[in-house]
């Protein structure tokens, strides 16, 4: 072979690598930037669900001394009992108090508000903030930061005596959209159905129904709104046509409803609760447990992630809110929330 072409030879092979190696630099490229969307899968990651995880409420830092009010969505009232009062007895320089609106009901939503219009230090919220959330923290000088600490899982409740045993999401939207109005259309009883939720403006769950159940359909007119879960739950024990949803660990261990296995489709229901369901004859001595398994890989088909909203104003508002948060993401902290019926983040 001649000098020119082994010259040739050469600087195509040599033009072969480079290319090579440009394609997988690429490659790679894209796959570091895919890991790294997967790991940023909340917009408010911080560094406390990162960090190695803290034993107990003890050893937490940072822990600014003084009364802090709080407020947020109904759901979190297991936290409020067990949670709250544990880290209270255990730190007692960091003093809580649970403060609700004074014109509406409690709600993550009106608690934001009152967050936004400094009547809080922070809130404890089940949905997370909207764009108009943000967008006014930043008006009024601050930003807002939601820290991820667990998992909550929405449960449709019926009332005992009802001869149905599960529904599809789809049958859900569309008893909820007006579209389905007797049970006999879904095998149950020749009985008008009676839907009811929270209302709209409550927020939090009751949004995250509209957009992952009705996919953003209004309710329909024969939708019975009430102020507030207790409300709604003592209305379900005296209606036989009725059905309402709510959180996991309020629903779940009453008495007087009966919660149902949920299905994406009619060939894959899966139930709220461990095991088999415990009839009302059997409760309070027995009662219903949080299907902890299925909410924690998704099977379950709502769940929902709860957040601490903060203040980042540099100021001791923010200081006791990220401890708040601290506090729910160490060891202890994480036990309480799942004994409290939740799913641990970590």
């Amino acid at each position: 072979m001649s000098q020119k072409n082994k010259r040739a030879v050469s600087l195509t092979l040599m033009g072969g690598v480079i290319a090579i190696a440009v394609a997988l630099l690429w490659s790679l490229g894209l796959v570091t930037s895919g890991i790294w969307r997967l790991t940023q899968s909340s917009e408010d990651r911080t560094k406390q669900t990162t960090q190695t995880i803290v034993e107990s409420f003890a050893l937490v830092r940072d822990v600014p001394t003084g009364l802090f009010s709080y407020g947020g969505s109904p759901s979190w009232a297991p936290i409020r009992l067990s949670v709250d009062s544990a880290i209270q007895a255990n730190r007692p320089e960091f003093r809580l108090r649970y403060v609700q609106p004074i014109d509406e009901p409690p709600s993550t939503r009106a608690a934001i508000k009152m967050l936004l219009d400094d009547r809080l230090t922070f809130v404890q919220s089940s949905y997370s903030l909207h764009p108009e959330e943000r967008d006014r923290a930043v008006k009024n000088g601050f930003r807002l930061e939601q820290i991820p600490v667990g998992i909550d899982s929405i449960v449709i409740v019926v009332h005992p005596s009802l001869n149905i045993s599960g529904l599809t999401l789809e049958q859900v939207r569309s008893i909820y959209t007006g579209q389905i109005t007797n049970w006999k259309e879904l095998g149950g009883p020749d009985l008008k159905i009676i839907p009811y939720s929270r209302p709209v403006s409550a927020g939090g769950q009751v949004e995250f129904f509209i957009n992952d159940v009705l996919k953003s359909q209004s309710f329909g007119s024969e939708v019975e709104f009430l102020a507030t879960p207790t409300e709604a739950l003592r209305k379900l024990e005296n209606e036989p046509g009725g059905i309402y949803y709510g959180s996991a660990p309020l629903v779940l261990s009453q008495c007087h409803v009966k919660p149902l296995a949920l299905g994406r489709s009619p060939n894959e229901f899966v139930a709220p609760y461990q095991d088999s369901l415990v009839d009302a004859t059997q409760c309070p001595d027995r009662r219903n447990q949080p299907n902890i398994e299925a909410f924690q890989t998704g099977s379950y088909p709502l769940t929902l992630y709860m957040y601490v909203v903060i203040k980042q104003n540099g100021r001791s508002e923010e200081q006791a809110g990220e401890a708040y948060a601290n506090f729910l993401l160490t060891e202890q902290g994480q036990e309480l929330i799942e004994k409290a019926g939740f799913v641990r983040i970590r």
